[in-house]
């Protein structure tokens, strides 16, 4: 059997597939442990699980700053102040736990940049783990000297981290890109070589809050309603939208995630949840109102659920006219839909079968793909074949 470690950045939709994959590779005997934030990973891996604790810059600090900004402004935000200081603070967490784990193979979140870098320098085989299709889709092509600024960037983190010079992208493993998605959403995307390979969606069973499931009525259309972490006035006046949205149709019913208004007067039709089972909770429902973060499409589009998405930032516009192309829903502007607009979007997708039926399309071709069961044996073909053996120095799992 081999030994797996997954790098993971400090996000939540970033470590939720590599959770589905471990479990499947530790349902089928190998040894699994992770590098990265301990406090996130350890609620979404389990009580088990192996965290070998890396530093991290605060995430929630950037956010508001590329709120503000767009497009090119943002993405080298993105870069400067956030993926290129995470690469540099996780590298020594990331050394440490191949010297204590002593992996055969190493699963690397594309905004994990360490861990290629670090398996590189050790001289392990890693494949990248590519929960969103924006990079994939070379969204620099039409930006040579932005592409030509992010490629000196990626050499010089390289130069500092390990003292290397090397063209390999970090971005990008030379061995296996797992993707987690299919052309049916994405399209056609370079194949690299033949490393690059669509698995779909990995979503399996993981730890989940309480919910009221006697609260639904089946013969009710029912909608959900989660936008992420976003907070502030953005957010709260877009979930108010939807709020009013929902109450002018008196035949739906919808569920809203909102951290920050379960204190609010209940309301009939209207159930307001901190945090919801979501994977066990679209079954039930017949329309989802998002961001159009990649697992919460994925998640709804496996289960044949159209879409009104509504992009905030990062690689979420992208996302949402991947669901628009596939015809599977509808795209607003988050920052000025009203709730007349946001009904209508609403009325669209549950009205005209044609959205749920591109849906289903794409649902089938996700279950088709593998999920976590092919990102598994495609993982399996890039490790040899070891007998069990004792990890040789176990790192304490400190918060991180």
């Amino acid at each position: 059997m081999a030994r797996f470690l997954i790098v993971v950045p400090p996000l939540v939709g970033h470590v939720k597939p590599a959770v589905s994959v471990a479990a499947e590779l530790t349902a089928r005997g190998h040894d699994v442990a992770w590098a990265g934030a301990q406090r996130l990973v350890a609620p979404l891996a389990g009580p088990d699980a192996l965290v070998f604790a890396c530093a991290h810059p605060d995430r929630d600090s950037l956010v508001p700053r590329t709120d503000k900004v767009r497009g090119l402004a943002a993405l080298k935000l993105l870069w400067s102040q956030f993926l290129i200081p995470l690469a540099e603070l996780m590298a020594p967490g990331v050394r440490a736990a191949i010297a204590a784990f002593e992996p055969d193979v190493l699963l690397v979140d594309q905004q994990a940049i360490a861990g290629a870098l670090i398996a590189d320098e050790a001289g392990l085989p890693w494949a990248t783990s590519a929960t969103t299709s924006g990079e994939l889709l070379d969204p620099l092509a039409a930006m040579p000297l932005v592409a030509q600024w992010l490629d000196a960037e990626l050499a010089a983190l390289r130069t500092r981290v390990t003292g290397r010079r090397d063209s390999t992208d970090p971005r990008f493993s030379p061995y296996l890109t797992l993707v987690f998605s299919t052309a049916a959403l994405v399209g056609a995307v370079p194949d690299r070589g033949g490393t690059v390979h669509m698995v779909g969606p990995a979503v399996t069973s993981r730890p989940a809050p309480d919910f009221p499931w006697d609260w639904l009525e089946p013969a009710r259309p029912t909608v959900l309603v989660s936008i992420g972490t976003v907070s502030g006035d953005a957010g709260s006046r877009f979930l108010d939208a939807c709020r009013v949205a929902v109450a002018a149709r008196p035949h739906l019913r919808a569920v809203l995630v909102d951290r920050a208004g379960t204190d609010r007067p209940p309301e009939p039709d209207l159930l307001v949840r901190e945090r919801v089972p979501q994977v066990d909770l679209l079954p039930h429902v017949n329309a989802v109102i998002c961001h159009a973060g990649h697992n919460t499409v994925c998640e709804s589009l496996l289960h044949g659920v159209p879409l009104v998405v509504a992009p905030i930032r990062d690689d979420q516009t992208t996302v949402a006219q991947q669901v628009v192309n596939a015809g599977a829903g509808v795209r607003l502007r988050f920052n000025r839909a009203d709730a007349a607009q946001i009904g209508a979007a609403l009325d669209d997708v549950l009205d005209d079968p044609r959205y749920a039926d591109a849906a289903r399309r794409v649902g089938a071709s996700f279950r088709a793909a593998g999920g976590e069961r092919a990102a598994a044996t495609l993982l399996e073909r890039l490790a040899p074949r070891r007998p069990s053996r004792p990890v040789a120095v176990l790192l304490p799992r400190i918060p991180g």
